[in-house]
């Protein structure tokens, strides 16, 4: 009832619209890389702490792609790195340029812009983590020099590849209204850039992919708490199409939590991203038959008598940092496309920007 056409679901066409191959889980049934398997992409990383490592265990693993290893400022971390993982540490940022054909950038995003112009300019194609820029010039000038020089730009977006999303892909969604929270404890990492940056821009991507209309207009409030900037964020935004998103972001939490609500005519989707979690809710006429079904409870109307059913789509078990990269390599080759390109990361970013200003703003 409420499942697309074999043809092409609506998540495919939103969430996934470039990916082309149309199974978002072949490289993850893929075996593992075969010894001897000709390696044929080199690509290193720039900024090894905490994330950027991942990049780098990852990279190493991918059978499609020769390490060319990494760089990273602080020298005696390198050093730890270089130990731990058996690559080679770069001495100089334009040294790990020569060695690469890409590039993955995760630094902080202040330097997101002058690293991945210095790759972009050698002609070497970047994956950068999010957000992509700090400010729409930046991200404009990315985005030109990237098709000057023929290069791909992939931004990091990593909850587009969130099991918990993957779940509802074949769901026909219209959302009316969209409800998300996502909030952490205070860390240091990250308050470079306000929480709008850091925590609610892994939002606004999933529902502009979610909900295919231009945003109309939008407000926003937010405080400052811990840091110079701002710490605690909501913003409401309403579509060209009728849709409202409420969109909570805080640094300044207890508990982790990363939830998303999605209402539309006869259903309610409730998806946490932490837990690896999606609960269906929809409404069928009595007699209809859902094979999905966990259980159905009677909903009595005045003249008409129906059923809520209540589904619990299964979630695959996917490492989705992985799985961005094996994308990114393979859209290097032509074989796929980026699953967020720069342009696409782009308009997440002006819309953050704008729901930051709005807040600055009101605070003064």
């Amino acid at each position: 009832m409420f499942l697309t056409s074999p043809e092409k679901s609506h998540r495919q066409t939103y969430l996934f619209h470039k990916w082309d191959e149309g199974d978002i889980f072949a490289t993850v049934r893929a075996n593992h890389p075969r010894k001897g398997e000709m390696k044929t992409v080199r690509v290193g990383v720039v900024g090894v702490g905490h994330l950027g490592s991942r990049h780098l265990k990852h990279l190493l693993d991918l059978s499609a792609v020769d390490c060319a290893g990494f760089y990273d400022i602080d020298p005696k971390h390198s050093r730890k790195i270089e130990q731990k993982f058996g690559a080679k540490a770069h001495t100089s940022l334009a040294e790990l340029i020569d060695a690469c054909d890409a590039l993955s950038i995760v630094v902080p995003t202040t330097d997101h812009f002058a690293v991945a112009k210095e790759c972009i300019e050698s002609g070497k194609s970047v994956f950068v983590e999010k957000p992509m820029c700090k400010t729409l010039a930046e991200a404009d000038k990315l985005i030109k020099l990237g098709k000057e020089r023929d290069t791909v730009i992939q931004v990091g977006h990593v909850e587009r590849l969130n099991p918990a999303i993957l779940a509802i892909e074949d769901l026909a969604l219209k959302p009316k209204y969209i409800e998300s929270h996502r909030l952490a404890p205070y860390n240091v990492r990250g308050t470079e850039v306000p929480v709008v940056l850091d925590l609610m821009i892994h939002d606004l991507d999933v529902i502009l992919s979610l909900v295919d209309s231009p945003v109309e207009s939008m407000s926003a409030s937010g405080v400052s708490i811990m840091t110079s900037s701002v710490d605690i964020a909501n913003a409401r935004l309403r579509f060209a199409n009728g849709c409202v998103a409420n969109i909570t972001s805080s640094r300044i939490a207890k508990d982790f939590v990363r939830k998303l609500r999605l209402f539309q005519q006869d259903m309610y989707v409730t998806i946490d991203f932490l837990l690896g979690l999606t609960e269906v809710y929809h409404v069928l006429e009595a007699g209809e038959r859902d094979p999905n079904a966990v259980f159905t409870a009677p909903l009595k109307g005045k003249n008409r008598e129906r059923q809520i059913v209540y589904e619990k789509p299964k979630v695959y078990k996917i490492d989705a940092l992985k799985l961005e990269l094996e994308n990114f390599v393979a859209s290097l080759s032509g074989e796929q496309s980026p699953i967020v390109s720069g342009q696409e990361a782009r308009e997440a970013l002006r819309i953050a920007l704008e729901i930051q200003e709005k807040i600055e703003q009101d605070l003064h």
